[in-house]
């Protein structure tokens, strides 16, 4: 039952090694110990809370988006990323990125909860995003997965090209070169390997790191299928609900403010820019919560709209003017706002709440949650229930912790009882005379020659103890401890890419996930 492979003794290891936590939402903590893993809720809940997903969102024909039935825009959005007519759909998402084994774990969750209930399990990339950890770093040694010039200037992931063929070559002979002192050979030579093979097909990088990525995971045995975002942002599933919130920028804008505003006060946030920024309201003028991108510039700026005469209007670079008309058809408004962007060469390409918001409602039946995206979403479910009167879908959570091989089971340098150490070598033989030096300068004139000598005169003797034997050999071994500290940095960073591991480890964070669902 999922756990083909694995030895009965093993099978219980693995699940006592598993951590499930049930804290409440909010108070979820990423595991500290390697190969730990947090799954909330448990599986079996997570499982009747996708049923429970399905059947609201399935039966909300009340719900209405530019005038079409909730359950509608669903059944079509759901012909368009070609997922099977029955079984649940479940979704993860992330930046396109050399992410780590927290975030990767999202994947395997997709792939077990996907498989477990006859469903089809996606893992959307975020190319629309601002590039981050695009730098494959390792213990000694870090590349630029791309020498594109645009890579610290780019406005998002999708505008980067991919790395020249010498590049690629360059990064794998030096990760390979680096990795033989490890004592294991790391899955990202596999991946390498990959996209050396895939760059003379594929000349942009995100497409081309979905793709490596992807058939790292297949060599797994995680059979999810990953998509890059941007072309649903041009579907008229996407675009119907973009014109939906648009038409109703103020109403919106108030609701989403008002969220914002109750969910600081619960949480005791002060920073008006804590999770996010309030919609931006002046005059005419309200924001709404996706990106303005300028496919031909390759530039983007927060969209907003003017509100003339109980309509919304969005006022191009060119000048051109799109009005967003609320009494139109969802379906022909999708329509028209796609030919007019598309003429434009325009996008509007939904920010964080806005990507969610979309996803859970009218892509997925289940979302997997990293820690800090479903912190995120507790904002999300009320912006859902405010809006649509209606119960926000049940998401879940996952991350894992996999450290670096050569940390496991080693101890951290701790420097403070170090130093505090050498704080009582330099204090601690004068004690007695340091105290008496104290006392003698309290009956001293403030400013007085005299007072100043004592104080000289003292800290003249805590000088010589330094060039005692006993401190100079602390010394020695605080130099080793700042050494090891700088060593280690690598060794213990959780973010390290996570096909740094070696594919043995990362088969049996796979069996973990597969116990729990056994």
């Amino acid at each position: 039952m999922g756990s083909a492979g694995i030895g009965t003794g093993e099978l219980l290891g693995l699940l006592l090694r598993v951590s499930i936590n049930m804290r409440h939402p909010g108070q979820w903590k990423a595991p500290s110990e390697d190969g730990e893993v947090l799954i909330w809720p448990d599986v079996g809940e997570i499982q009747k809370e996708t049923l429970a997903n399905q059947k609201l969102l399935s039966e909300a024909h009340g719900v209405r988006i530019g005038g079409v039935p909730l359950p509608e825009i669903r059944q079509w959005m759901r012909k368009w990323i070609d997922a099977p007519a029955s079984g649940a759909v479940i979704g993860a998402g992330h930046q396109v990125e050399l992410f780590h084994p927290g975030v990767w774990a999202k994947n395997i969750l997709i792939d077990q909860l996907a498989k477990k209930m006859d469903g089809a399990g996606y893992q959307f990339s975020i190319d629309t995003d601002e590039p981050k950890h695009l730098d494959l770093r390792w213990p000694g040694g870090r590349r630029p997965i791309t020498d594109d010039p645009k890579l610290p200037t780019a406005q998002w992931t999708g505008l980067l090209d991919a790395p020249t063929p010498v590049h690629a070559e360059l990064i794998e002979k030096e990760l390979s070169a680096g990795s033989k002192e490890w004592g294991f050979r790391p899955t990202a030579l596999d991946f390498l390997h990959s996209l050396k093979r895939l760059t003379m097909e594929i000349p942009r990088l995100a497409p081309l790191l979905i793709s490596a990525l992807h058939e790292l995971d297949w060599s797994l045995g995680l059979r999810h299928s990953a998509m890059a975002v941007e072309p649903l942002w041009e579907s008229e599933g996407y675009l119907l609900c973009v014109h939906h919130l648009a038409a109703r920028a103020a109403e919106f804008a108030t609701d989403y403010n008002a969220v914002l505003h109750e969910y600081r006060q619960e949480k005791g946030i002060h920073s008006p820019g804590r999770p996010w920024p309030d919609l931006r309201v002046m005059g005419d003028e309200c924001e709404i919560p996706f990106w303005l991108d300028s496919l031909k510039e390759g530039t983007r700026l927060r969209a907003t709209v003017k509100l003339r005469g109980g309509q919304s209007v969005l006022v191009c670079p060119s000048g051109d003017e799109f009005s967003f008309d609320r009494e139109i058809n969802g379906w022909q408004a999708a329509q028209n706002l796609k030919r007019f962007l598309s003429a434009q060469r325009l996008r509007l390409s939904p920010r964080a709440l806005a990507l969610t918001l979309f996803l859970r409602l009218i892509v997925c039946d289940q979302f997997v949650h990293g820690i800090g995206g479903a912190l995120y979403d507790e904002v999300t479910d009320r912006v859902i229930t405010r809006r649509l009167r209606i119960q926000a879908p049940h998401f879940c959570v996952t991350t894992a912790t996999l450290l670096f091989p050569s940390a496991v089971g080693r101890k951290r340098v701790e420097l403070t009882p170090l130093l505090n150490e050498g704080r009582r070598l330099r204090h601690g033989a004068l004690d007695a005379e340091k105290l008496k030096l104290v006392q003698q300068m309290a009956t001293l004139p403030r400013c007085s020659p005299e007072r100043s000598k004592v104080f000289y005169q003292m800290h003249a003797r805590l000088a010589d103890q330094q060039h005692r034997a006993e401190y100079q050999a602390w010394e020695q071994r605080v130099e080793q401890a700042r050494q090891r500290l700088a060593e280690e940095t690598d060794l213990f960073d959780r973010e390290l890419f996570y096909a740094l591991q070696p594919q043995s480890r990362l088969m049996e964070l796979i069996d973990k996930y597969r116990a729990e669902f056994a």
